[in-house]
């Protein structure tokens, strides 16, 4: 009987991760398959763990130390700084994040010592023509909560310390160079997208008046949308990730408590939204960027695909597998379910109406069953890169940074835009 529960305990761990704490399309062993080549020559760069961390316990989920990756700028972009964000999904609870810790994810121990940056970190101008001779940096993201949490759980070997990661990665910067920065832009794509947005401002404020500070959220304006089932899987998850409840679960037949001692990063979240919601509210991008007072760009496709398979229709909410091939494959949307998908476009285009009409700020929204398109060569800068108004993202976004052009474009429903490049998958999650 023991047995029994202990198995059951950990294929329910690898449900949760699969579900929630990853990203699969995301990870090296890419499982999806696009319309497009998204090679690229750009430079390998090796991680540089933050020694300084461990003293002001700004450690990984496992404990070990956090990293980034350094390419430093030359030439004109020598005195100019691009932050990137990882993003990689989240956990919520101890299950998830105890999977999680054993991963490039949640410890430094497993990530790989080298990555190769393309897309608007790639060093080639062909590529990047923009932000290529910048200091470019890929902060690793291994707490599982956005860069928000502040807590531990001892029993479970969890360290949930991502606002301080997020002090510590941004105090050795600042030590590095990035203080004298006469131009600085915070990036991420995914959960590094939510990241990015709930610390714009606080990046805004680790500089003098004089640097031109932006940030740049790609596929991180995650909805508090109604699924299929009439469910909010999102805020249900979020809340998990935000509150700083403990919850005891009593197994009997092991006479043992475990404790599920979530992040609390509702303390880091930006007092100009929990002033005026709840915290679980306040992790939701639509919420925050009405009040960003730093000039931020929106990159995100209007049928986000992570949030189609996870939030908008999950396996949770089709038991019946009415969507599986629609999550899978655009092409094998209904009718009916297309229309829920413009539904879903409808409160994306409603959630940033208000960020919009800012001058100083920046869009670019597409019609496209994609996730994650600022990293991804293809999709940033190639010759059959998606386009709206006949710009390329990274022209859009170029154009924005140093105030060539205004920058701000909406694409018509699907299936209107043939520059897409559309992601459909091999499996189903």
């Amino acid at each position: 009987m023991g047995c029994s529960w202990a198995l059951a305990a950990l294929v329910l761990g690898f449900l949760v991760v699969a579900v929630h704490g990853s990203e699969p399309w995301l990870n090296q062993t890419q499982v999806y398959s696009t319309n497009a080549n998204s090679g690229s020559n750009g430079v390998f760069v090796g991680i540089t763990l933050i020694q300084s961390a461990a003293a002001k316990g700004a450690v990984c989920l496992d404990g070990s130390l956090p990293g980034y990756h350094l390419h430093r700028g030359f030439g004109s972009g020598a005195n100019s700084w691009l932050v990137n964000l990882e993003g990689g999904g989240w956990c919520n609870d101890v299950k998830s994040c105890v999977f999680r810790k054993s991963s490039r994810r949640g410890s430094s121990n497993h990530m790989e010592s080298q990555l190769q940056f393309t897309g608007i970190m790639s060093n080639r101008p062909e590529e990047n023509p923009d932000f290529y001779n910048w200091n470019r940096v890929k902060v690793r993201y291994c707490d599982g909560g956005s860069f928000t949490g502040d807590g531990a759980d001892a029993s479970a070997g969890l360290y949930f310390r991502g606002q301080r990661i997020w002090q510590a990665a941004m105090d050795d910067l600042m030590a590095q160079g990035m203080r004298y920065a006469n131009q600085a832009l915070l990036s991420g794509c995914s959960a590094g997208g939510v990241s990015t947005i709930l610390h714009c401002d606080e990046f805004r404020g680790l500089f003098s008046g004089s640097t031109n500070v932006k940030c740049l959220a790609d596929a991180g304006m995650f909805l508090d949308f109604v699924d299929v089932s009439g469910q909010r899987e999102m805020r249900d998850f979020f809340n998990g990730i935000v509150s700083a409840t403990v919850h005891h679960v009593m197994i009997l037949l092991f006479v043992m408590t475990v404790t599920l001692l979530l992040h609390g990063s509702g303390r880091s979240l930006p007092r100009s939204c929990t002033s005026r919601m709840d915290k679980t509210s306040c992790f939701f991008p639509q919420n925050v960027v009405p009040n960003i007072q730093t000039p931020t760009f929106i990159l995100n496709t209007a049928y986000d695909v992570w949030q189609l398979q996870q939030s908008v229709a999950p396996k949770r909410a089709d038991p019946q597998g009415l969507w599986r091939g629609c999550r899978m494959n655009h092409a094998s949307c209904n009718s009916n379910q297309l229309q829920f998908l413009q539904g879903f476009r409808n409160q994306m285009l409603d959630a940033v109406r208000g960020f919009s009409g800012a001058r100083q700020n920046g869009l670019f929204i597409n019609s496209c069953f994609a996730h994650c398109q600022s990293e991804r060569q293809d999709t940033w800068y190639a010759g059959d890169s998606p386009r709206l108004g006949n710009k390329r993202i990274a022209e859009a976004v170029g154009d924005w940074f140093f105030d060539r052009a205004d920058a701000k474009y909406t694409d018509c429903a699907y299936p209107c835009d043939g520059t897409c490049h559309h992601l459909t998958f091999r499996g189903d999650y």
